[in-house]
């Protein structure tokens, strides 16, 4: 059995969506972010950069193996089964490439837009706003274009697929048209429909967001410093 430690958003849905598509017995532990749940001792163990997803493999043998990061995570359960990861070494060198595109870049501009557009003060953040929607969507031009003529980012379903879409998935909740991106959102409906990918985004939906937005919960999650690690209340 595999411990997946998860919360409902677009990180979290990654790994969910590669159990889903295995097959692999596994159960959710909600993690409360907002209430500080990720600064746990047990959980820093596990991921020691305090953020969900994290996996703990109960079923890797005598010692159970703990794997953090949703990139490190995906690579690490499709080594473990075999699939979702082509096995000829050009398709697998561009998994790796399009996995790695994402964390450093995708996500990390998706990620930043959607907390000023979200999150941020009212004011003065013109700049930050424009910075991170102008990001975002030239990662989308540049996914657009590698999907041209291409039904999957690499030739066949991947774990690249996977780690790509939630942020693409959630580009209407943050008012980016995908009307200039005609490959990318004809990728977008197509692994919509995939039922893997339909429970992964349903799975404790009905805890998104559960926490109260405050200043409290604004330290907690985004105003951290080295010399002050919030605990759990």
């Amino acid at each position: 059995m595999i411990e997946l430690f998860y919360a409902p958003t677009p990180n979290g849905w990654k790994v969910a969506i590669m159990l889903e598509e295995c097959g692999l017995r596994y159960e959710a532990r909600f993690l409360d972010i907002f209430a500080g749940a990720q600064f746990e001792p047990e959980f820093l163990a596990i991921s020691p950069n305090a953020r969900m997803p994290a996996i703990v493999d109960r079923d890797a043998g005598a010692t159970p193996v703990s794997v953090f990061e949703s990139g490190a995570i995906l690579f690490y359960l499709a080594e473990k089964t075999g699939r979702f990861m082509g096995t000829r070494p050009q398709a697998r060198k561009e998994t790796l490439e399009w996995l790695f595109w994402q964390t450093g870049n995708l996500g990390p501009m998706a990620g930043q837009y959607a907390h000023f557009r979200m999150f941020g003060p009212r004011e003065r953040q013109d700049y930050s706003l424009a910075r991170y929607r102008g990001e975002y969507e030239r990662c989308l031009a540049v996914l657009e274009r590698r999907l041209d003529g291409r039904a999957f980012v690499v030739d066949d379903y991947s774990i690249a697929d996977m780690q790509i879409f939630p942020w693409v998935f959630i580009a209407r909740n943050l008012d980016v048209s995908l009307d200039l991106f005609p490959n990318v959102s004809a990728w977008r409906e197509r692994l919509k429909q995939r039922p893997a990918v339909r429970a992964a985004i349903d799975l404790m939906k009905d805890r998104q967001n559960r926490g109260e937005y405050n200043a409290d919960t604004n330290r907690m999650l985004y105003n951290q410093t080295a010399a002050h690690i919030p605990q759990r209340r």
